[in-house]
């Protein structure tokens, strides 16, 4: 009931307050449109805010198209306390940053040549030019600044209908830019699911056209689909399932997805417990994974951990029983709960109860603190330096080792033997 009525003081807000009617905002579209006749439109909104706001989603990236150059929009903020950032002139872009708000500002657009990874572009003041070329047609609803839509591909209609469909010819859309195969089966699972059978082929045809893509900018889409509230549904589709089991072929386990599901629920997805879910098993596969993808130091470090302690569970079945604390203190909370997920998803041993009782368990144990720090040394006779960080190592570890306990008589025999 709480959730309920949440959502619906959110629903009355975007009725009421719209976003298109921030002062930020407002100030910015004043400032595009001074010089230009009062009946022609310099600038809409674009993309995702606007799609965002028709489903009365909250809205976190702002994205606006306009008939104006980069140079014509930096000449037209030089004077104002908005600060302009160069993030892809060469692309038509120009990021605008106020105090609470950054907005991103892109000159219309048609392409001129493609070669699946970079476009050839030519700037026009034609706005259903700038349609023409983006990607789905939900993508393509421009809103202007008093809240009036223009739809030349009739985005706003496949978006009610949750249908992600390509602008025109699928076939010539991936061909002009093959990131964009990834990013369909982003908004698809996002909305609907189904993939048409002739958008298949056309994906399926072009799926070596991939591997031209850098691989950091493929990694950034994949990690938005591990984000997405829908991803554990994937398998309801097997269009959809093997379309991305062919662009993401190191990801082997889809079908742990289905005993996941069964105690996700309303957890909140998280990226890292699924990689290690997808990625997991005794052949190393992660690592491939790892070294293709060239991933960020910390899924490298969680995937790392995930593989090693998965393999101590297997062997010690006190792991989540009499060692349940040590391994919280040595792992932290947060690792454990995930720890959790990963192995019921991978082991059908493991019933739904005895995750249930395990996931109690570590939430309610409070993490032991070590009562021993480099002040309490130096009280004892120790001086700063290398031996006494090896005394508080060598004490933590026997702390640790010994139930979180620890005599005064071996502290003072540690400290006697390392201060030689």
């Amino acid at each position: 009931m709480l959730n309920f009525s949440f959502n619906f003081l959110q629903n009355i807000k975007s009725i009421i307050f719209p976003f298109y009617k921030n002062s930020d905002l407002k100030y910015i579209f004043k400032i595009l449109q001074e010089g230009a006749p009062k009946d022609k439109v310099v600038a809409r909104f674009v993309g995702g805010c606007v799609r965002k706001f028709l489903l009365k989603e909250k809205i976190d990236d702002i994205d606006i198209a306009t008939i104006l150059t980069t140079d014509q929009i930096k000449e037209k903020f030089k004077d104002t306390n908005l600060k302009v950032i160069d993030t892809g002139v060469k692309h038509g872009t120009v990021t605008i940053k106020s105090n609470r708000n950054k907005v991103e500002i892109t000159t219309l657009r048609k392409d001129i040549k493609t070669d699946g990874r970079h476009a050839e572009v030519e700037y026009t003041d034609d706005w259903k030019q700038d349609s023409e070329r983006r990607d789905f047609t939900i993508n393509a609803i421009y809103l202007d600044i008093n809240g009036k839509i223009f739809d030349p591909q009739m985005g706003s209609v496949d978006l009610k209908n949750n249908n992600v469909k390509f602008i025109g010819d699928p076939q010539k859309r991936i061909e002009e830019d093959y990131l964009r195969i990834i990013r369909f089966i982003r908004f698809k699972i996002m909305y609907d699911m189904k993939v048409e059978s002739g958008t298949s082929a056309a994906i399926k045809q072009n799926l070596d056209g991939i591997k031209k893509i850098s691989k950091d900018r493929i990694l950034i889409e994949l990690l938005k689909i591990l984000d997405l509230k829908n991803f554990l549904k994937i398998n309801q589709s097997n269009n959809l399932r093997e379309i991305f089991s062919m662009v993401f072929p190191e990801l082997l386990y889809l079908k742990r997805l289905e005993r996941l599901k069964e105690v996700y629920k309303n957890s909140k997805l998280n990226r890292e417990i699924l990689l290690g879910t997808l990625l997991i098993d005794e052949k190393d596969n992660h690592e491939y994974f790892l070294h293709k993808y060239n991933t960020s130091n910390k899924i490298k470090v969680n995937l790392e951990k995930f593989n090693k302690n998965l393999i101590k569970l297997k062997n010690n079945k006190d792991f989540f029983a009499k060692d349940l604390i040590k391994n919280i203190y040595l792992y932290g909370k947060n690792h454990l709960i995930a720890l959790n997920f990963i192995n019921f998803s991978i082991n059908s041993k493991v019933k739904n109860r005895d995750f249930s009782i395990t996931l109690e368990n570590i939430l309610k144990i409070k993490v032991p603190l070590f009562p021993i720090d480099g002040e309490y040394l130096k009280q004892k006779g120790m001086r700063e330096g290398q031996s006494l960080g090896n005394v508080l190592n060598i004490l933590e570890k026997e702390w640790v080792k010994n139930n979180f306990n620890i005599s005064n008589e071996r502290i003072e025999e540690v400290i006697k033997i390392n201060s030689n």
